[in-house]
């Protein structure tokens, strides 16, 4: 058995790819555009996974997007994504700066969760050993689901 891809549908496909390429990093591998079924398939990769992801198409996520109007609820019940980061404060603090919810803070130096335009759970983890706590982390509470 081997990991191909997780599917994700998008509403916003221009807020969808500045959250997952320009604000977590990942890169397209691949796109797809279906003027008959009037949908497009966006391949993404982590920058660590983007070389084996040119030549294989995995390990990918699949972002796809229905050109006609579509409102997918929830978000939570997929469950979550999750992407080691080389420095779990510096990620958070990006996604901050750029009007991110933190939901769940790295308080422990070691996990965090936020939410994509489409409510998907990411939890980012620290590569390695979790970082030392520091503010403004170790003080911030949840807010909303994670």
């Amino acid at each position: 058995m081997k990991y191909l891809h997780t599917m994700i549908r998008v509403k916003d496909l221009d807020a969808s790819m500045h959250f997952y390429c320009e604000l977590l990093g990942l890169k397209e591998v691949k796109r797809y555009d279906s003027e008959k079924g009037r949908f497009s398939l966006i391949y993404l990769a982590a920058p660590d996974d983007y070389a084996r992801a040119k030549i294989s198409q995995t390990p990918t996520i699949e972002l796809t997007y229905n050109w006609d109007s579509e409102n997918y609820g929830g978000g939570r019940n997929f469950g979550h994504l999750a992407f080691a980061v080389d420095d779990i404060y510096a990620s958070c603090q990006k996604l901050m700066d750029a009007g991110v919810t933190i939901s769940r803070p790295p308080r422990d130096g070691h996990m965090a969760f936020v939410r994509s335009p489409d409510l998907i759970s990411i939890e980012l983890l620290q590569r390695g050993d979790a970082l030392p706590p520091q503010e403004p982390w170790l003080s911030m509470a949840n807010t909303g689901e994670w």
